[in-house]
């Protein structure tokens, strides 16, 4: 079955570390899609950085996806008080789960109501548009996490690509395609060794469900996980390695 390549949270903040994983990815011939956050934490933003700005440019025009991740990829940041209609921010254990298990607090479409969400699309759309990248391939919920509304607004706006933990997606045509996601988690040992498991572990699902490998750049902060992703990256190229909205296709 086909695999996707990704290099989560693309921005300034994170640019060695991006680098190191854009290296490893070259190593075997593979041009990951990159998940681009207009503002990391609201200290980051693009606008500010016109020399990443180029480099973005420069990796798209070399054939690198590009996706919309979030704005801030942090909760709470930003918010602002709305009087519109629509549906509102989640809350109690599904907010909880988003906010404590699935991220550290930086699943930041599980945090805000309809309104809001339509802002901070049309200010990261904004961003990326002014940064000269007017082709997006697609918009990725920040934790893979975003309540079910998020897929008639993605469907509205034309977005022909979104994922969550467990599917790929083609909002504007309606069609869902379960995944396999691999990828790890280094907030604390115990995630870092737990999420190198599941990655062994979970390697034969692809035979039977499209893949997606999911590189951060705090992996690249660890020996163990690049040495790890070096060994996933040479998994992945043992099939086609293709766009994402192939996934859906598959």
């Amino acid at each position: 079955m086909p695999v996707h390549v990704s290099i989560h949270d693309v921005s300034p903040a994170w640019a060695a570390e991006v680098d190191a994983a854009l290296q490893a990815c070259a190593e075997v011939g593979i041009k990951p899609g990159l998940l681009v956050i207009p503002n990391y934490h609201g200290a980051w933003p693009l606008d500010e950085h016109p020399a990443y700005a180029e480099r973005l440019r420069d990796w798209q025009a070399a054939g690198h996806e590009i996706f919309l991740h979030g704005y801030y990829h942090l909760a709470g940041a930003g918010r602002r008080a709305s009087a519109a209609a629509g549906n509102a921010a989640p809350r109690g254990l599904r907010r909880l789960w988003a906010q404590k298990v699935v991220s550290g607090g930086e699943a930041e479409f599980s945090d805000v109501d309809e309104a809001e969400a339509r802002r901070r699309l049309d200010d990261g759309e904004a961003v990326l548009r002014r940064a000269g990248l007017e082709q997006l391939d697609g918009f990725i919920a920040p934790a893979w996490s975003m309540p079910p509304w998020m897929f008639a607004v993605l469907r509205e706006r034309g977005y022909r690509y979104t994922e969550d933990h467990l599917h790929v997606y083609d909002p504007a045509a309606g069609a869902r395609r379960a995944s396999v996601v691999l990828n790890y988690a280094s907030r604390t040992p115990a995630r870092l060794w737990s999420s190198l498991l599941y990655c062994r572990l979970a390697r034969p699902a692809r035979r039977l469900l499209p893949a997606r490998v999911a590189i951060h750049p705090a992996d690249m902060r660890h020996a163990v996980l690049r040495k790890e992703i070096h060994g996933l990256l040479r998994w992945a190229v043992r099939d086609a390695v293709v766009p994402a909205r192939a996934l859906v296709e598959a």
